[in-house]
């Protein structure tokens, strides 16, 4: 275990046992939670996604943790600690309750508050609203789903099928570190927090856009979906976004947030403050729903 403190707050990195796979986590603890927040980074990164190294103001433990939450980001399974053991994921469902074992064992007896609240990226999203859809994520506050979509732009199209066929990523990180400037130059492209794939999220990321719509008439909790000003992989115009909207049928309340002078990483961009402020005041209205609910 080894925490490192800065005027932002401590983040503790922290090792569990999880069905005799080691799974990795980064953790802000609070003694006295208002609420649990749970960050599910996206592909081809790790847990550092949300406590970008060097950059403390930019960091959504910390942010969180300051303001009385406690604020755990796993390593998704197949990466970071369970990296060695990434096959042993291919199943949906070993990944859903890997992650709820993982969440459960890194805070023990530990107060929750209100209760516990998802956050997903990207290609956490699949992860994220798979559990939100599992018969656990009932009891979930609410849920948060970032830089996703159903529909890609032509040109990511393009790039990806060209990206598949001669295995060069560089074109697909110019689409999602788009514009340069709106990211501290130490993480463009995706420099200091890439991490190697496990062999299905190949598989996740072709079948998302299908099964993204199969999965959102499943989730019972307060739902906010945000997507960038700048993004330039998922379509993001009124039309598409309305499509989406409509498929949360069971959800009572749905909130749509478009995030200012940001990329598709937000959460790693100089805007990542104000996007992970706007996060947490949404947690905060879930708790207050859960906490005073209507007749």
């Amino acid at each position: 275990m080894r925490s490192c403190d800065t005027e932002f707050g401590a983040v503790t990195e922290r090792v569990v046992d999880v069905d005799g796979i080691p799974m990795s986590a980064l953790c802000a603890e609070v003694a006295a939670p208002r609420a649990v927040v749970v960050a599910l980074h996206g592909g081809a990164t790790t847990a550092k996604y949300f406590d970008l190294p060097g950059r403390p103001e930019l960091s959504l433990l910390r942010a969180g943790a300051a303001l009385g939450y406690t604020v755990i980001a796993p390593d998704r399974p197949g990466y970071g600690a369970s990296a060695p053991f990434g096959d042993e994921f291919d199943d949906p469902a070993r990944r859903i309750r890997a992650c709820y074992d993982t969440v459960d064992a890194l805070l023990g007896a530990a107060p929750r508050g209100a209760g516990t609240f998802l956050l997903a990226h990207s290609a956490g999203c699949d992860l994220g609203a798979r559990m939100a859809a599992d018969p656990r994520g009932a009891d979930l506050l609410g849920l948060e789903l970032a830089g996703t979509g159903t529909a890609k732009f032509d040109d990511a199209e393009r790039v990806i099928a060209q990206m598949r066929g001669t295995g060069d990523r560089g074109t697909i990180r110019d689409l999602l570190w788009f514009p340069a400037h709106l990211y501290p130059e130490e993480v463009r492209g995706g420099r200091s927090l890439s991490s190697r794939t496990p062999r299905h999220e190949e598989t996740v990321a072709f079948r998302w856009p299908t099964k993204f719509p199969v999965l959102s008439p499943q989730i019972r909790v307060p739902v906010r979906l945000t997507h960038a000003e700048h993004e330039r992989v998922w379509r993001t115009d009124p039309e598409t976004l309305g499509e989406i909207a409509r498929g949360f049928t069971s959800t009572p309340r749905l909130v749509s947030h478009r995030q200012s002078a940001s990329g598709h990483n937000m959460s790693v961009g100089f805007a990542a403050g104000a996007y992970h402020r706007s996060v947490l005041a949404f947690v905060e209205e879930c708790a207050i729903a859960a906490e005073r609910p209507t007749a």
